[in-house]
């Protein structure tokens, strides 16, 4: 790794891209959060949690394996966790083989007001970012995405 005084410093280019992902990835998800919160009653982060639930095997997730679903640390989820189980949207099960383990699990309250957001949800993207961009920049957007992600 290179000392701070030896890192070259960004092209206009690279700081109109890193400053517009940035930019726009704040505005869409403030901008989910805000119409799903208004709408449904639900923000966007226990939207996610519900979602991840609901396509888990039988609804259910352990916590630690629901925390790095929604890149949430495991303080946060746990607090999100409680806040959704006083809604009665999911519910806290224990781990029969390890006292240390809890699961999450959806409940019916929570898979209807999971379908009632879902459509809002996937107005919201299709308006602000899909609808936005052509076939092929989509197919663009994706590979970028994939090769970010890499590990390699």
């Amino acid at each position: 790794m290179q000392s701070p005084s030896t890192t070259p410093q960004f092209s206009e280019l690279e700081l109109d891209a890193w400053r517009g992902f940035l930019r726009t990835h704040a505005t869409l998800v403030h901008e989910l959060d805000e119409e799903l919160t208004a709408r449904h009653g639900l923000p966007l982060s226990s939207y996610d949690v519900l979602v991840q639930l609901d396509a888990a095997p039988d609804g259910m997730l352990r916590m630690s394996h629901l925390a790095d679903a929604v890149l949430l640390s495991r303080s946060g989820l746990s607090r999100l966790v409680t806040r959704l189980e006083k809604q009665g949207l999911l519910e806290r099960l224990e781990c029969e083989n390890d006292a240390r383990g809890a699961f999450a699990a959806i409940t019916d309250a929570g898979r209807e007001k999971l379908a009632e957001a879902r459509a809002t949800h996937r107005a919201g993207v299709r308006e602000r970012f899909l609808g936005k961009l052509g076939e092929r920049e989509l197919r663009q957007v994706a590979r970028v995405w994939s090769r970010l992600l890499d590990p390699r």
